[in-house]
């Protein structure tokens, strides 16, 4: 069993949610809410980790987490636990379980409206160390959000935005790989995507945080290595591992600030819901990958050689094919367009990008042209 200290205490290995008696005990979580999916919970899951517990019974179940978390579910979810009188929460599933507890636990210690915040509003300083207490299981292997200081939500109006605290960390992350051991076989590819993009652009960031480079590219050798073995053989455990890792990695790197592949997918996710996070981000990084190759930090660190080194490539100019042959082989869309993207909507997500928080990170800043031009090759 392996235990991690950085930025949260993880722990890390197969039959690591035995541990979630102890984890409640440490953190001081005596009376917990339990926030997840309908998903998560019919596949059994949930009962799993409720078997870890010495009173299950008395563990309330949120568990109509919507596949991007909105304001309106946040609402609901802050109801249930105020009501309950509880003391911290159980988040099990994927980034959306995770970030819409964030998102309570904040609000269940501060008074205000969600908007109030968000960072691009100055909500950073506004959150405190009376946020609620969270302990983060995930299910898949792609957000990280078990290590995130951030969480994304949508607001009443539409945008897609960022809570950004290092007191919505959660005290601690719980990574069983055996509880991904059944995930479908796109929803392993597109979250591992999520994982191996968090990993690339995080690398890229302008920021400086060298530590975070060198677990970014560790993530992005064992995401590169193991995604299609994941996918394609489900049961295969080793790959279970890594993913597992690469995920959490990701996030433990993206401290370091992400990029343009996040504005996008941010602004477009907001205006439509439906759109998976993790698959925007593998229709997106190709052409990301290729406008931030001019930039003079990118050369001076050779980012892009190290890429394609990590990767197993010959040359940098192999990078962002190789990804998007990777996407193919994985059962991914073509592009945007196959997913239901159109020209029309391009004003709206740019407008979107260029309000994002990952837009000043990006290690070159685009212009409203850019964002087009780069929305045009992702179709």
């Amino acid at each position: 069993m392996a235990l991690i200290n950085y930025i949260t205490q993880i722990q890390f290995d197969f039959g690591a949610i035995s541990l979630l008696q102890s984890e409640c005990e440490r953190v001081g979580i005596q009376r917990p809410m339990l926030v997840t999916d309908a998903g998560v919970r019919a596949a059994g899951l949930v009962d799993r980790v409720l078997a870890q517990l010495k009173d299950p019974k008395s563990v309330q179940i949120y568990d109509q987490t919507p596949p991007n978390p909105h304001e309106a579910a946040v609402r609901d979810a802050l109801a249930m636990y105020k009501q309950g009188k509880f003391d911290g929460m159980i988040a099990v599933g994927g980034g959306s379980a995770m970030d819409l507890a964030k998102a309570v636990a904040v609000c269940a210690a501060h008074p205000g409206p969600l908007k109030d915040f968000i960072a691009v509003n100055g909500g950073t300083a506004r959150i405190t160390a009376a946020t609620a207490p969270i302990i983060a299981i995930p299910t898949t292997s792609g957000t990280g959000s078990e290590v995130g200081r951030g969480a994304m939500l949508i607001l009443d109006d539409g945008r897609k935005v960022g809570l950004l605290s290092p007191h919505i960390v959660p005290k601690s992350a719980i990574c069983d790989p055996e509880l991904t051991l059944d995930l479908p076989a796109l929803l392993t590819a597109a979250t591992g995507m999520d994982a191996i993009t968090h990993c690339c652009e995080t690398f890229m960031s302008s920021a400086l945080n060298f530590p975070a480079e060198g677990i970014a590219l560790d993530g992005l050798w064992r995401g590169w290595r193991h995604i299609e073995r994941a996918t394609k053989t489900p049961h295969d455990r080793e790959a279970r591992f890594h993913m597992m890792s690469a995920s959490t990695q990701g996030a433990m790197a993206f401290q370091k600030g992400l990029g343009a592949v996040h504005s996008l997918s941010h602004a477009l996710g907001g205006m439509n819901p439906k759109l998976h996070h993790g698959t925007l981000n593998a229709m997106f990084l190709p052409a990301v990958i290729l406008f931030n190759a001019s930039e003079a930090s990118m050369q001076k660190g050779r980012k892009l050689e190290r890429l394609a080194e990590t990767m197993g490539l010959g040359q940098p100019a192999e990078v962002a094919p190789a990804i998007k042959a990777l996407n193919q082989r994985l059962g991914l869309p073509s592009g945007l367009a196959a997913m239901g993207v159109t020209p029309e909507m391009f004003p709206r997500v740019i407008e979107g990008a260029m309000a994002d928080h990952c837009h000043k990170t990006n290690p070159r800043t685009p212009t409203a042209e850019d964002y087009a031009d780069l929305l045009k090759q992702s179709m």
